[in-house]
């Protein structure tokens, strides 16, 4: 038995090549079907494509004819040359295999490492492929096992704690000053892309009143919709403020939005109660001497960076963790799948001792003349007794070595040492 990965990554292809060889959550079941038809060698499948990567997950009697199966697959489907996607496929083949699903379900493999969603698509893929019993008892363990494998290194390491991305690490800090973020109320000055993932995390964490402010009221209508928020009038918005506990500004001006000025006074007409101004705009848009003020927080996105900076460094720290966990899981993997494989390697060794000693009693039988048929009876008995006695050790040995890490490698030795087929 063999379990392999075959396929492509941000690590191995451009995000053209990446492109061509998409396959949308759509559209996997139909590829899937084609696989069944087409490539009865591969006995079971998964597909799993995200932005980053398509790779085929299989289970195959040989890895050779299951790659082919695979290329022509990709090549055929996806209109791409055969030299062309052998310049950036991998093969991964069984504990690299399973190891490397693992990681990618652990967050990883991926372009940042511990972004949760990527367990969210090996879910999906997986749940696509057993609607379409394209898995069987294999793959179904190796991918149950890896969400148990993504879950302890969430809860055992803090991977997944410190923000990697700007917009993340704004609403990150301003937990920190406010502590929970369910009754605050945010402006949203602008409507582009980091305004908008801004907005997602914020919600995420339970922040319900959001105003967006925008040059295009248009888009800051369109945004606020979205979020279930407020849309407000660019020229409204020194009128907003006091409303306001959290800021976060991006538009793109060049002359400062919010100026110490509108600062001192919207604190006063709060009566001092702290404001959190995040600026993630290049030129800034918040005047840097509000920080000044008593009771506002001003963070710009030379700060932010800093503290991405130093969340990737922990996160590596912290992967180091991690894979230690993945390497315990592959080897409880392994010692589960040689219990799996051992029953049938027994039964093949004793099918082909077997073959063995029926041949040469019939060879040693036809040479003796005059035996008789109770002779013949105690004979054949005797090399019973010989074959059981020679192979019992080895029986018995690796029923023992199942059981631990080694077994896998005891199992190939059997297989190598008497010439197993099957």
């Amino acid at each position: 038995m063999n379990l392999i990965v075959f396929g492509v990554n941000h690590k191995t292809a451009p995000v053209e090549i990446r492109e061509k060889l998409s396959i949308s959550d759509k559209l996997v079941k139909e590829h899937l079907r084609m696989l069944n038809s087409h490539a009865p060698d591969i006995h079971e499948k998964v597909i799993l494509s995200t932005c980053n990567r398509t790779e085929i997950y299989a289970r195959v009697s040989d890895v050779k004819k299951g790659v082919e199966s695979l290329k022509r697959f990709l090549c055929n489907y996806h209109e791409i040359e055969a030299d062309t996607l052998k310049k950036y496929t991998y093969l991964l083949v069984l504990e690299e295999a399973v190891e490397h699903l693992f990681k990618v379900a652990a967050s990883l493999d991926s372009m940042i490492v511990g972004e949760p969603q990527i367990l969210g698509q090996v879910k999906v893929a997986y749940k696509a492929a057993r609607e379409l019993e394209s898995t069987g008892t294999v793959l179904n363990r190796l991918f149950e096992q890896s969400f148990t494998v993504a879950k302890r290194v969430r809860s055992e390491t803090g991977i997944a704690e410190n923000a990697v991305s700007i917009s993340y690490a704004a609403v990150e800090l301003a937990k920190k000053i406010f502590g929970d973020l369910e009754n605050k109320t945010v402006l949203l000055i602008g409507a582009g892309e980091m305004i908008e993932l801004a907005a997602r995390h914020l919600v995420s964490q339970g922040v319900e009143t959001i105003l967006v402010s925008n040059r295009t009221y248009e888009r800051a209508v369109d945004l606020a919709t979205e979020f279930n928020g407020e849309a407000v009038k660019f020229d409204k918005l020194h009128d907003e403020l006091k409303r306001c506990d959290i800021v976060i500004s991006s538009t793109g001006a060049p002359h400062f939005v919010v100026r110490k000025d509108l600062a001192v006074k919207v604190i006063a007409e709060r009566n001092n109660r702290p404001m959190f101004f995040i600026d993630i705009a290049v030129p800034r848009d918040i005047e840097p001497s509000v920080n000044d003020i008593d009771n506002c927080y001003l963070y710009d996105i030379d700060d932010l960076r800093n503290v991405v900076e130093a969340n990737l460094v922990e996160r590596a720290r912290e992967a180091k963790s991690a894979e230690e966990i993945v390497v315990s899981e592959v080897s409880q993997f392994f010692i589960w799948l040689d219990h799996l494989e051992v029953a049938p390697a027994i039964v093949s060794l004793r099918r082909h001792v077997e073959s063995i000693r029926r041949k040469e009693l019939d060879k040693t039988l036809r040479r003796l003349e005059g035996v008789s048929e109770k002779d013949k009876e105690l004979i054949e008995k005797m090399t019973v007794s010989m074959i059981n006695k020679v192979i019992h050790a080895p029986v018995v040995n690796l029923k023992k070595k199942a059981e631990t890490e080694e077994g896998h490698t005891y199992l190939k030795a059997l297989r190598y040492l008497f010439g197993l087929k099957d």
